[in-house]
């Protein structure tokens, strides 16, 4: 079923397919339609998954509330790969390439005509084709003139959609039989071409594609042996968007077989997972925030799937009277900065610490003092955290340290620890929960930073004794 079907061969389809005579239907969006009956539909098969928006696949639920559906695409969209990642999907990976494929080299440019020449003539010198993207109907014909009067000697030729159904058939039959050098089309060779001599791709305006389409028109060339070239071009001078200059980043960054799963997850992070239970592609959960969204999420998962849920594990909080943030004149940028937040909170160790301050400084200058504190404040509770600390709650003078009411505690040892702060650390137990709280009488301090330090120490000398309270729990 497509448009290049006579209306008298669709019908004929349509009659069959309800009367069950039809065992396979292969089709376009046109299985879509409303005057698509199945007389018992079994199994959905979805090829090119990116190609189908999510009304259309509110659409493919509705064929029938039981049938079993297989999606295929080699860069899912956002919303499929999380719905995967969180279990309510079932996910393989295709990760062996084709015999003898190799990498596409993929360079990002700004444009320039005598790059495209030389890029044509190259791939012509060697036998090969050439794909010209430009996704513009309205001046294609202008585009593909420009590129013929580059390259004199190529026979050059126009494609797009919107041509009647046996034009397009006949350029498409005439690229594949080698009579076309250069074939300037839209995204339609989007999916489902593999003609092995076509080996370099330019694509005008490449900032202005989405990143799996992008993938997928890389993914037209380099379908033999040949090195592949795919040329990703924007206008000159011109100032690229955020969102544009990720993607461009992404493309080139994997240019490895198989990375199409790579590739998805980074267009999942730039674009958001989106709405899963409605037909919005964009969903909003601020109100209970990502994390807990997502847990909430993979503890109704689990319950569905008959499993049980995983133990709930203690959280470490920290409380403290400093000043910890990331001020906008360090870094301006709303997306940088949430995604610097998130990195932050999850720094585990020292040497993630280290690691954040260099890059701060390698990024944005000389760390300034609040983004310093936050710092010291994400690493006070990871440690906490290894300690079975749940409550970190730090002023000027005093330090309170709530542990986990089943942490494993080497209570011998607790004495010793106490005695070597000369009566400035305490050890209690209030309602089953117990405590350390350490009191600074001897010095004045400026501010909570000189605590977070002293804090940092006595957490360090806590794990000691909880990791020999766990090493003698395990032999015994």
């Amino acid at each position: 079923m497509s448009r290049f079907k006579t209306p008298s061969e669709q019908k004929k389809t349509i009659e069959d397919l309800k009367k069950g005579f039809v065992d396979v239907l292969i089709g376009t969006h046109r299985v879509l339609s409303k005057d698509i009956q199945f007389k018992n539909l079994g199994l959905l098969i979805i090829d090119e998954e990116q190609r189908f928006g999510v009304s259309d696949k509110e659409k493919i639920k509705k064929l029938r509330e039981n049938v079993d559906v297989l999606t295929l695409t080699a860069t899912p969209i956002p919303r499929t790969l999380h719905m995967s990642l969180i279990g309510i999907r079932d996910m393989s990976v295709l990760e062996e390439p084709p015999v003898d494929r190799v990498p596409i080299q993929t360079y990002v440019m700004e444009y320039n005509d005598e790059m495209v020449r030389e890029a044509i003539q190259r791939e012509m010198a060697r036998g090969g084709q050439v794909y010209y993207v430009y996704n513009r109907v309205s001046n294609i014909d202008e585009v593909a003139n420009h590129v013929a009067q580059l390259v004199p000697e190529a026979n050059v030729v126009f494609a797009h959609g919107q041509m009647r159904e046996h034009q397009l058939e006949k350029i498409m039959l005439a690229f594949v039989n080698g009579e076309i050098d250069v074939l300037v089309s839209t995204t339609i060779i989007e999916t489902g071409l593999d003609i092995s001599n076509a080996n370099t791709m330019i694509i005008h305006d490449a900032d202005r594609l989405g990143l799996s389409q992008l993938y997928q028109l890389r993914g037209r060339v380099g379908r033999s042996n040949r090195t592949a070239y795919a040329f990703l071009m924007y206008r000159r001078d011109k100032l690229l968007r955020e969102e544009a200059e990720k993607r461009l980043q992404a493309i080139r960054e994997f240019t490895e077989l198989g990375s199409g799963i790579k590739i998805a997850m980074r267009d999942l992070e730039i674009r958001g997972a989106g709405n899963i239970l409605g037909a919005e592609q964009h969903g909003h959960m601020e109100a209970v925030g990502y994390d807990l969204y997502c847990k909430l999420l993979n503890q109704a998962v689990q319950a569905l799937k008959g499993e049980k849920p995983e133990e709930e594990e203690y959280q470490t909080v920290v409380d403290c009277d400093i000043d910890a943030y990331i001020p906008t004149s360090y870094i301006k940028n709303e997306y940088q900065k949430l995604d610097i937040y998130k990195r932050i909170s999850g720094i585990e160790d020292e040497e993630e610490y280290m690691d954040m301050q260099d890059e701060l400084m390698d990024r944005f200058g000389d760390i300034p003092r609040p983004v310093d504190n936050l710092l010291k404040v994400a690493a006070l509770k990871a440690l906490a955290h290894k300690a079975y600390v749940t409550e970190v709650t730090i002023n000027r003078q005093e330090a309170r340290l709530t542990m986990f009411a089943r942490a494993k505690l080497d209570v011998s040892r607790i004495p010793e620890l106490v005695a070597e702060y000369r009566g400035d650390l305490k050890f209690q137990a209030t309602a089953e929960i117990p405590y350390f709280l350490y009191i600074d009488q001897r010095n004045k301090n400026k501010d909570c930073t000189e605590m977070i330090e002293k804090t940092k120490a006595i957490l360090e000398q806590i794990i000691g004794i909880t990791d020999e309270a766990q090493s003698n729990s395990k032999n015994s």
